[in-house]
């Protein structure tokens, strides 16, 4: 693993709601377990921050314990702006981890859509970019879902011919499976080159249509969230690259 370029403060923006996706690599599991528990109170003290998420990550293959990668974890944040957002870059709980860790991503992004709940509240409606139909710049789609206990067999079986077809999946840059739980809390983060590139796979996938028009039926989910936000930067590395 090479020593990523280390991510030490956040853009300053002008566009109101800012949605950041960190993500590292580390060594010990057992202190960023330890990290992860005491990041709630840490995180609740942030000026400026509206909604966020510690995260184990996976490959998203199966969405079991077999996918977790317990080295690679995740911090999902949303800033009320650009100002606040660059501030709590320098925040201990952040600086923590980025100490703790041999490489780091981070995206930051501002919501285009959404739709659905996360923990009974939609963490990215009151930052939807006015631009929401005329952004060219690459995007992403993080997804989030509650499964009910009595459908999960349903949905994990579901869920292999989607991954597949995601792999293959034409402008994906990266593809992240991410989760509260490794099991029945779960969801995936996606980069990609543009909108189109997502629509694409979204609703042109045979096996992403089949799994969409299934699952209210199916009644996977207790609660979901999908939604489509405009990257406007990217720094560090996953995996070795810059995606």
């Amino acid at each position: 693993m090479c020593l990523a370029r280390r991510v030490t403060g956040a853009p300053r923006t002008d566009h109101g709601v800012v949605v950041e996706l960190r993500v590292w690599h580390v060594d010990s599991i057992v202190q960023a377990v330890r990290r992860v528990a005491g990041d709630r109170r840490r995180l609740r003290t942030l000026p400026g921050l509206l909604f966020a998420k510690s995260l184990g990550t996976g490959s998203g293959r199966t969405f079991t314990m077999r996918d977790a990668d317990p080295h690679r974890w995740a911090l999902l944040t949303v800033w009320q702006d650009g100002d606040a957002a660059a501030d709590g870059a320098n925040a201990e709980v952040l600086q923590s981890w980025a100490a703790n860790s041999d490489e780091e991503l981070r995206v930051t992004m501002r919501p285009l859509t959404s739709r659905g709940a996360w923990s009974r509240t939609d963490p990215f409606g009151a930052g939807r970019a006015a631009d929401r139909n005329t952004w060219s710049g690459p995007v992403a789609a993080i997804t989030r879902a509650r499964l009910r206990p009595t459908r999960m067999l349903s949905f994990w079986r579901a869920v292999p011919p989607v991954a597949d077809a995601l792999t293959d999946a034409s402008g994906l840059r990266l593809a992240v499976g991410i989760g509260e739980s490794p099991i029945g809390l779960q969801g995936t983060f996606s980069l990609w080159d543009s909108t189109d590139s997502l629509t694409s796979f979204a609703y042109r996938s045979p096996a992403h249509v089949s799994a969409v028009r299934r699952t209210k039926p199916a009644r996977w989910y207790a609660e979901e969230l999908f939604a489509r936000l405009a990257v406007t930067d990217v720094v560090g590395t996953y995996q070795g690259r810059t995606p």
